[in-house]
């Protein structure tokens, strides 16, 4: 092809396309258009540009340079007839509009129940005289086990029912000195506690642990504690039962029946399990019991001088007692549909 022919054909195309373009009534037939002389397959542009390879060599520069101006003029009418389109589209009334309709009103995210449940423990606690206290997720066996009088032989330490972590020194027993774990109970935040201060105590502590359970309607590796501790002198198991009793009250309501079962921890001497009837079934509310003098004494207290209490209450039970949910997994399975209830 002659570089003469070929400069004819790129004029003649910019003007199909700005007629093409100007012709175009909506949005629709612009893109047609649009598609017809600059689609990267099958456009006009592109089949011209293919018969570059036919012209002489030395003519190819010259030929080059028109086929940009060529591009660029038909880009600058695309624009131009897509403003024309715009505004007219924005100047137009559309007659299926009703300005006194409401308008959609849009989706927000709220709060997760588990998190609603800690927020109102804590208010509740809170005007019992309780202050909050957080300690770590990843813990030592001293505050994890030795400091709440766990023996090293007990099934609790055992690896197989703990998430130990791998460390920097290779080799070292899991459990042993040097060794980390997630904590399997809030427990270890009251020896933190006590650790930098002095009595009278009275704090919770709300978070995360995790135990290596296989998951079911009650039970998941990873699930929330409200860990209680009230240390001062002369406290009593009394003194135990009445705060437990005015917090399922007012949490779960007055008509809420409970019960104290005798058990045994290492960490309180003496330990009770707590019960809530629930479904026809008595369900495990949780642990409690006078703190052992053995702890008092791993973070220097004396245990002539004082006493105190403490409790662990599962967080998701209550939860689920509270808005009648039957199995934990559904508080993580991620569905909005069941979330959007709460």
């Amino acid at each position: 092809m002659s570089l003469q022919d070929f400069l004819s054909s790129l004029d003649g195309l910019v003007a199909d396309a700005a007629d093409a373009f100007q012709a175009a009534t909506d949005t629709d037939s612009l893109e047609e258009a649009r598609v017809r002389f600059l689609g990267q397959k099958s456009g006009a542009l592109r089949d011209i540009q293919k018969q570059m390879g036919s012209i002489e060599a030395s003519d190819r520069k010259t030929a080059g340079m028109r086929l940009n101006q060529t591009k660029n003029a038909i880009q600058t009418a695309f624009g131009e007839a897509k403003d024309r389109l715009g505004q007219a589209d924005q100047g137009g009334i559309d007659p299926t509009f009703d300005p006194s309709l409401p308008g959609v009103r849009p989706e927000l995210g709220h709060v997760h129940p588990i998190t609603q449940t800690i927020e109102h423990l804590m208010e509740i606690m809170g005007r019992m005289g309780f202050e909050a206290a957080e300690g770590p997720e990843v813990e030592d066996p001293w505050h994890n086990f030795v400091a709440l009088n766990i023996p090293e032989d007990h099934p609790a330490r055992d690896p197989l029912d703990n998430f130990y972590l791998a460390t920097a020194s290779k080799g070292a027993d899991l459990g042993g000195e040097g060794s980390q774990l997630l904590r399997s109970q809030t427990s270890t935040v009251q020896i933190r506690v006590m650790e930098n201060r002095q009595p009278p105590i009275r704090v919770i502590s709300l978070g995360r642990v995790y135990r290596p359970d296989a998951p079911d309607a009650t039970h998941f590796p990873m699930f929330h504690q409200m860990e209680g501790l009230f240390v001062d002198r002369h406290v009593t198991m009394a003194n135990l039962k009445t705060v437990l009793r005015v917090f399922a009250e007012n949490y779960l309501g007055t008509d809420v029946d409970i019960r104290f079962r005798p058990s045994f921890f290492p960490f309180t001497e003496p330990s009770v399990e707590v019960d809530f009837y629930w479904n026809g079934t008595w369900v495990e509310f949780g642990g409690a019991g006078m703190v052992d003098p053995n702890v008092f004494e791993a973070v220097g207290y004396d245990p002539e001088q004082y006493s105190g209490f403490a409790f662990g209450l599962g967080v998701e039970r209550l939860c689920m007692r509270r808005h009648g949910i039957t199995d934990i997994r559904d508080l993580y399975s991620g569905d909005l549909r069941f979330l959007r209830q709460f």
